[in-house]
């Protein structure tokens, strides 16, 4: 797959020094400066944001929540986006708030919003309820149990990208339906941030566990 990533924090740095090796990553932002450092740093390439729609098929929004649908506009705009698989991996939860309830806008997620400015692109919300440092785990797994991301979204052939993603990095996709259930996720994320905030481990996760299903003798 060719991935690109709007944005150089801390997840894209995550999420992007694990699927370069199988995947052809790109670096993109407004400081070109920390975009490349960031590309070299995790052995991946680096381009010009009016660039990454030309060199990738997956666009990772990897930029604060407050500023996602201004990177739509910076690698082009809504038209430029079509076709695309965008993976939204934010979370509209102001860490400068006390009481970390996640923002809506009308009733809708902060991926349906993304949807809206960009109809043509599809839209998954996944990798959003963990923090950064449990991407960087070979592979993530607590107390033997497989981390579950949980994903959305309305476009089957993108949420086939996601899934396949998700697996790369020894994870097990989950598909939760349509993107409005991505209100779900946000508010589910809200709810880590919340205990991280309060000084949980960085590792500290919601996870879908099932009894095991043993064989019949």
């Amino acid at each position: 797959m060719r991935i690109g990533f709007v944005g150089y924090g801390s997840m894209a740095r995550a999420l992007g020094s694990r699927w370069v090796a199988d995947h052809a990553v790109s670096i993109s932002g407004r400081s070109r400066q920390k975009a490349q450092a960031l590309a070299e740093a995790i052995g991946a390439s680096h381009c010009e944001p009016s660039e990454l729609v030309q060199v990738a098929d997956v666009i990772v929004l990897a930029t604060r929540h407050e500023v996602a649908i201004d990177a739509i506009d910076l690698i082009g705009g809504a038209d430029a986006l079509a076709g695309k698989t965008l993976l939204d991996i934010n979370n509209p939860v102001s860490h400068n708030r006390n009481d970390f309830l996640p923002r809506t806008y009308d009733g809708k997620s902060l991926s349906e919003v993304i949807a809206d400015c960009a109809p043509q692109a599809h839209v998954v919300k996944a990798f959003n309820m963990c923090q950064a440092t449990v991407w960087g785990m070979e592979p993530p797994v607590f107390d033997g149990r497989t981390l579950v991301t949980l994903y959305c979204g309305d476009d089957l052939g993108a949420k086939r990208q996601a899934a396949t993603l998700i697996e790369d990095l020894g994870s097990a996709p989950f598909d939760l339906g349509e993107l409005h259930y991505a209100r779900l996720l946000e508010a589910a994320a809200a709810i880590v941030i919340k205990l991280l905030a309060s000084g949980r481990d960085p590792h500290t996760v919601l996870n879908l566990i099932e009894p095991e299903v043993k064989p019949v003798a």
